[in-house]
Formats: structure tokens, C-alpha cells, sequence
């Protein structure tokens, strides 16, 4: 019965997550338009972190309880996803024109953040440990560069960096309104991707497969499908600076 339950749950977190991918970008090119930055910016900021709140809780919660396999399996799985599957998908739906920004900065960053993790989680090979593990100084490294990159994107928002696209300005759109857009986008998008994974979960498990094998496959894909909806959603509004922004942004907030 359990298993039931679970699966009409993960079938009603895809109409909320859908749904609040669409509040999301309505409430965040609302806010690009008022504090007068570039879509590329919120996508990188605001929607990467929104999108991303689902694995951060997962790996949490798989750390807590020592489920090493699930937290790394997912951030790999879903960084893979995100590039392949997401962009794959935005793609179809409208050509996504890439800034010259994101190409020589923004993604260099995120090979970077990759690079560090290969290097972190190769302890038996290049310093002859007895394990391959990511220690408490490896996090502490891993958020000074996180903390670097908010504050180069910051920075960019501020220097005006990236022209804003010729869209016409949300004026009509209140600050009350994107708050509760955004809010209701990023409610709609947690308790959806939530429900979504305790049902992969749950499939994972009626299976047979291994922990290792739910974190790369079943558990990445679901806690990417918010990524999915928003940058699909991005990229079918013509926001497609938000679409690329809100994939290489997810990829370094989930590193």
C-alpha cells in the first residue's frame, strides 16, 4: 500500500513541479527587471539556487544518515543530467544563443568545481590513504570557492557586465507579486521534486537495485527535474539566458 501512495504522490509532484518551474521564471524575470540585472545573472543566482534545493536537501539527509553512495551518486548523476538531459531538452524546444561571459567565465568555473572534486575524492591515488573520502577541510574548500563565485556573479551584476536582453521591462509586476511567485515557485518545486524522488525511491527499492545505482540514476534524474522544468519553461518563454544560466549555475551549487 505504501508503495501506492508514493507513486500517486510522485505523480501530483509533477503537476506541482511543473507549475512551480512557471511561477519561478515569471517571478525571477520580474526581479531581473526591477533590480535591473541581465537574466543570465538571476538564472545563475536566484533559479540555480531554487532548483538546486532539492538536492541539497537529499545529500543532507543522506549524509546524516551515512548514505555516502546516494549524496555522492546524486550531485554526480545530476550534474550529467543537467548538461546532457537539460540542455539536451531546452535545446528542442528553442535554439539557445550562449554569451560570450558564460563561455569563457561561467563555464570554465564550473570545470573547475569538477576539476577540485576529481582531484578530493582521489585520496588513495594521490596521497596513498587507505579510503577515497571528502573530509570536513575538502567542504571547507569546496564553499570558498562557491563563496568566490557568488561573489564574482554579484560583481557582475553590479559592473553591468552583461547587457540586458531587449525585453520589455515587467513594470506592471509589483514586489509583492514576484515574492509570492518566487515563493510559490520555490515551494511548488521542493515539495514536488520531494514527492517525485520518495516515489523514485520507492521504484528504486521494488526493483532491487543497489543504493549506489539509485543515487546515479533514479535520485540524480529526480532531484533534476526541477532544473528541467525551469530551464524548459525558460527556454520555451524565450528567457534563454535564464535556461543555460540555471544549468551551469545548478552544476556549481551542487559541487
Amino acid at each position: 500500500m505504501g508503495s501506492v501512495v508514493d507513486y500517486v504522490m510522485m505523480a501530483l509532484g509533477f503537476v506541482l513541479l511543473i507549475k512551480g518551474a512557471d511561477f519561478l521564471i515569471d517571478g525571477a524575470v520580474g526581479l531581473a527587471r526591477r533590480m535591473g540585472v541581465s537574466d543570465i545573472v538571476v538564472g545563475l543566482t536566484v533559479i540555480a539556487f531554487g532548483t538546486s534545493l532539492p538536492e541539497l536537501v537529499v545529500n543532507i539527509m543522506a549524509s546524516l544518515q551515512g548514505k555516502s553512495d546516494l549524496a555522492v551518486g546524486n550531485v554526480i548523476g545530476s550534474n550529467t543530467a543537467n548538461i546532457l538531459l537539460i540542455l539536451g531538452v531546452s535545446s528542442l524546444v528553442r535554439p539557445l544563443s550562449v554569451q560570450n561571459n558564460t563561455i569563457w567565465k561561467e563555464i570554465p568555473f564550473a570545470l573547475l568545481a569538477v576539476g577540485v572534486l576529481g582531484v578530493m575524492a582521489n585520496d588513495r591515488l594521490l596521497a596513498g590513504a587507505a579510503v577515497d573520502s571528502l573530509a570536513l577541510s575538502d567542504g571547507i574548500v569546496l564553499l570558498s570557492f562557491f563563496v568566490i563565485f557568488l561573489f564574482y556573479v554579484f560583481g557582475l551584476a553590479q559592473q553591468g557586465a552583461i547587457e540586458l536582453d531587449d525585453v520589455p521591462a515587467e513594470g506592471g509586476m509589483s514586489v509583492g507579486k514576484i515574492l509570492l511567485l518566487l515563493l510559490g515557485g520555490f515551494v511548488g518545486i521542493i515539495l514536488g521534486g520531494d514527492w517525485i524522488v520518495d516515489g523514485a525511491i520507492t521504484l528504486g527499492r521494488d526493483l532491487g537495485v543497489s543504493e549506489a545505482f539509485i543515487g546515479l540514476t533514479v535520485l540524480a534524474l529526480g532531484t533534476s527535474l526541477p532544473e528541467l522544468a525551469a530551464s524548459a519553461a525558460a527556454a520555451l518563454k524565450g528567457k534563454v539566458d535564464l535556461a543555460i544560466g540555471n544549468v551551469v549555475g545548478s552544476n556549481i551549487f551542487n559541487i
